[in-house]
């Protein structure tokens, strides 16, 4: 596992998730999960386009928040300050799993991670993602090649949802976007979420992860 510091530049961690697809893909690596926290971003997967923004590109670039047009699939989605993103970089066939299988276990990792704050939360039939009665509260897009996963799911933690606004998330016209925060009414540890994120994937995929320091995926201040 590895934990990325501060807030990270979407591009460097889609180079750093590229780089680490291409070595489990070879088998040079084990299985790799990814904690980041990303400056504001805005991400169009392949069945997304700019028609699902509220606002201009140019209003949203104005604002310093970058839009990319990605290959995971979905639509659009908000990365920001306050907000876990998982990256696991994983070999699906090694558990055995198709890709809704996967994209299930995702979901029920986030869901497992939220009941151990009273936070109820489920799937909707025919949506991905993990919801709290109304409110959409963790957002997964995935891409799998050569049966190696990349992108991954983001969590809302004490993210700022007006950042949400400026779009119609996941392409959903009606969606109401919620976090931790708004529903318990308080800051939430970031870091001891991505402890308990940690102990629900070892659980839910039968894994154990080693916590490694980006010293061990950084060379002279750049990803290699």
């Amino acid at each position: 596992m590895i934990d990325i510091p501060g807030l990270a530049d979407y591009e460097r961690i889609w180079s750093l998730q590229l780089h680490f697809h291409n070595l489990r893909t070879i088998g040079k690596i084990p299985n790799v999960l990814i904690f980041v926290e990303h400056q504001h971003v805005y991400t169009i997967g392949k069945a997304g386009d700019e028609q699902d923004l509220k606002v201009s590109k140019f209003f949203l670039e104005q604002a310093g928040a970058k839009i990319y047009q990605i290959d995971r699939g979905g639509k659009i989605t908000y990365h920001g300050p306050g907000q876990i993103v998982g990256y696991p970089i994983f070999k699906l066939d090694e558990f055995g799993i198709d890709v809704h299988t996967y994209l299930r276990k995702l979901e029920e990792v986030i869901i497992l991670t939220l009941k151990d704050y009273g936070i109820d939360a489920e799937r909707k039939t025919g949506l991905t993602g993990v919801w709290v009665k109304d409110g959409k509260i963790a957002s997964i897009g995935i891409k799998v090649s050569r049966w190696v996963t990349m992108h991954g799911f983001a969590l809302n933690v004490n993210t700022d949802l007006k950042f949400f606004d400026l779009i119609f998330p996941c392409g959903l016209k009606d969606v109401k976007m919620t976090s931790m925060k708004e529903i318990l009414k308080c800051d939430v540890d970031m870091d001891e979420v991505k402890l308990n994120l940690k102990e629900k994937f070892e659980r839910v995929f039968g894994v154990k992860f080693v916590e490694h320091s980006t010293e061990l995926v950084e060379k002279n201040g750049e990803f290699f």
